[in-house]
């Protein structure tokens, strides 16, 4: 189970560390934006500026599970994102709910694997 927890945390690490720095690198060319909906959010998110700061939170993130440290900070902080990911996809986009599943199975096995540092804002 170790094993396996490292390598959840290492490739959710990767990922986000990944997609973090194309928020400022732009080595991953985006799509054209979608038509309707999707589109439209997506301009917004781009052109606002809020794309850099949540581009900033998810390197930082990546980079926590990546080292190891603060695991159950960058998990609660990536919870709130992976959620607005599946969220934007299941009402905007359906079609590229792939990778956010991912995402979301690998997030709940490392929460699940570090249950024991939650407890204490569980606990009612």
């Amino acid at each position: 189970m170790k094993i396996a927890t490292i390598i959840a945390r290492l490739l959710l690490g990767l990922a986000f560390t990944v997609f973090g720095l194309n928020f400022f690198l732009n080595f991953i060319p985006a799509p054209p934006p979608e038509p309707g909906f999707a589109g439209d959010f997506f301009k917004v998110f781009v052109g606002s500026g809020y794309a850099h700061v949540i581009g900033a939170v998810q390197l930082l993130c990546g980079l926590l599970l990546l080292a190891g440290r603060f695991v159950p900070l960058a998990l609660t902080l990536l919870a709130g994102m992976i959620f607005n990911i599946l969220v934007f996809h299941i009402l905007m986009a359906p079609a590229g709910i792939g990778p956010g599943v991912v995402v979301a199975v690998l997030e709940i096995f490392l929460i699940w694997s570090y249950r024991e540092r939650f407890a204490g804002i569980l606990r009612s």
